[in-house]
């Protein structure tokens, strides 16, 4: 019953079976009232002419039993009368059927009919009286009592009934003329709504089936227009809403697809957040930065994030403000920039960019340095050069050796800038990758120890034991630019003779270590402290500020060797212990033979 009720055929059908079922009920209320109330009429306007009738038989034959056998032969086998001269007097019957004796005896003592006699007034009444063709049942008459005039007196008084079966077997015929023809409506209503099945339901049918290919993102589902009418316009007008799906759907795609490119394109980390601060997107470097942070704090998702940044998008999401701000969470430097997300006039949620300024910060920091550590680098032997210049025009040397120092000294401060600038200027070109490597194969055990032995007569002078040794096979080789590598080994020894004092020791050490060489450059000098070895290598740091003065140190010379070592493909660090000695390691991939 659900389906067909759900379905627009059952609909329709029931609703044209309740409409005619309606109609009939109404007809046959109003159909039984009318043959009622005309056949009332009718039987009432018979009992008048036949009294009337039965008055002038009276009146042309005047005897009784004429009148009567004339009476007999002109009424109806339906009608039945009593004559009465008057009450409870002579009585004639005409039609006298079964039970006449007791119709009689009911009809003359109706206290209704009594004042017939005495007004001689024509009184119509209905009555339930036996019935004059079966024992022991009742039946509803309809009687007239009419006066008998005949001439200028009255000669008694008439009363006629007729049963109102007839009316009740026309009331029966028509209540079954009306249950035919609602059975006709009924199959007639069957019929008319499975035909407006196939024009209207069918149709329907397939623009729902079309309407769930649309919905499962089928969007070239086409249904046919098989007519012209509002069922036809209504399939063009889905034919045309599916071809305007699929062009918003695909123009969604494309943007959404930009969209992604964009984001995953960019350098920066964009997360966007919802209204409960959950997640909803965010790109690769987000997501890698979500999960430094993760790991950081090893709590859930939310906990992970930076308390700074939450703070900022309460703010946002509560005063619906957009902030820019620069800060450090989590040990970096971030430009960070948050704007709301609007649906309508209600903020859902905010999108958050986040730029890492560390690198920046750290380059800032280097400008900084470097521009401090030059002007500090220049700013002695400057001072000396004017000072000196200055006594010399001031002609302050008061003899000629005098003179020849102060000149001596101008001198080598103009050497000590000059090699200052040169360093420079080397490191510059290494750095922005300009420096030319003119590598050859070369057999290193034997160039190192040339190299090693080159600083022999200075170790002497400084009261030092230079060595060499080496623990790698003789025709073990390497592709290296001799003259680079040779200013790598340069700037080690002479740094650990340098900081090395006399009686101390100073050594050359190769070895193989897996696919690479291994050169140690160790002395026992002073050490460096732990903290500052991981800054060695960068321009102009010296861990003892003091320990270059006087020596001709720029401050350059590890920060050229680990740049040369790099475009090599090795890598160099130092070991060292406070007291004890410094070891400066680099390796050099080999060649294999």
């Amino acid at each position: 019953m659900n389906r067909i009720w759900n379905s627009i055929v059952g609909k329709l059908w029931i609703t044209i079976l309740l409409l005619v079922s309606f109609v009939l009920f109404i007809v046959t209320i109003l159909l039984l009232e009318f043959l009622g109330n005309y056949h009332s009429e009718t039987v009432e306007e018979a009992l008048n002419q036949e009294a009337a009738t039965i008055a002038r038989i009276f009146n042309q034959h005047g005897e009784m039993d004429i009148s009567l056998t004339v009476i007999n032969d002109i009424l109806g086998p339906e009608t039945n009368a009593v004559i009465a001269e008057a009450p409870h007097e002579s009585t004639y019957f005409i039609h006298e059927g079964l039970n006449g004796e007791e119709v009689r005896e009911a009809i003359l003592n109706e206290p209704d009919f009594q004042k017939v006699f005495e007004t001689d007034e024509t009184v119509m009444k209905e009555m339930l009286l036996p019935s004059l063709s079966e024992e022991d049942r009742m039946e509803a008459y309809i009687v007239l009592a009419s006066p008998i005039n005949t001439g200028e007196e009255v000669h008694g008084t008439v009363f006629i009934y007729q049963s109102l079966e007839v009316m009740d077997r026309t009331a029966n015929r028509t209540t079954n003329i009306v249950f035919l023809s609602a059975f006709i409506a009924f199959l007639l209503t069957t019929f008319f709504a499975f035909f407006l099945s196939t024009r209207i339901t069918l149709p329907l049918r397939k623009m729902r089936e079309g309407a769930f290919e649309l919905a499962k993102g089928n969007f070239d589902t086409k249904v046919r227009a098989a007519s012209s009418d509002e069922i036809g316009q209504l399939a063009t007008a889905f034919n045309q809403m599916g071809r305007q799906l699929k062009h918003h759907v695909e123009v969604i795609n494309q943007e959404k697809e930009q969209l992604s490119s964009i984001l995953t394109s960019m350098a920066d980390a964009v997360i966007t957040f919802n209204q409960d601060r959950t997640i909803l997107l965010s790109n690769p470097p987000a997501e890698k930065l979500i999960q430094q942070w993760f790991l950081k704090k090893d709590g859930s998702m939310d906990e992970s994030l930076p308390p700074e940044m939450l703070h900022m998008l309460d703010h946002v999401l509560e005063l619906e403000e957009e902030i820019e701000e620069e800060l450090e969470m989590e040990g970096a430097y971030y430009a960070i920039s948050l704007s709301p997300l609007y649906s309508g006039e209600s903020i859902r949620g905010a999108v958050v960019v986040l730029r890492n300024m560390t690198e920046q910060h750290r380059l800032e920091k280097l400008r900084e340095d470097f521009v401090s550590n030059v002007s500090h680098e220049l700013r002695t032997p400057i001072a000396m050069l004017q000072g000196y210049s200055e006594a010399l025009l001031d002609d302050v040397g008061a003899t000629e050796e005098e003179r020849k120092e102060m000149t001596k000294i101008i001198y080598e401060e103009s050497q000590r800038m000059g090699r200052l600038v040169t360093d420079l200027l080397n490191l510059a070109r290494m750095e922005s990758g300009h420096m030319r490597l003119y590598k050859e194969i070369v057999q290193l055990n034997s160039i190192i120890e040339r190299m090693t032995y080159k600083f022999s007569q200075i170790a002497k002078e400084n009261g030092l034991n230079l060595s060499f040794a080496t623990t790698m096979d003789d025709w073990a080789a390497a592709e290296l630019d001799e003259d680079r590598i040779e200013q790598v080994m340069t700037n080690l020894i002479d740094n650990a003779i340098r900081h090395t004092p006399s009686g101390g020791e100073v050594s050359v050490l190769v070895e193989q270590d897996q696919g690479y060489a291994k050169i140690s450059v160790s002395d026992t000098g002073v050490g460096i402290p732990e903290e500052d070895l991981e800054y060695v290598f960068e321009r102009f740091y010296k861990a003892d500020k003091a320990r270059t003065l006087g020596k001709g140190g720029t401050g350059l010379g590890l920060a050229i060797a680990s740049n040369i070592i790099k475009a090599h493909g090795g890598q160099i660090y130092a070991e060292s212990k406070v007291g004890e000695g410094t070891s400066f390691i680099f390796l050099l991939p080999l060649k294999k033979m």
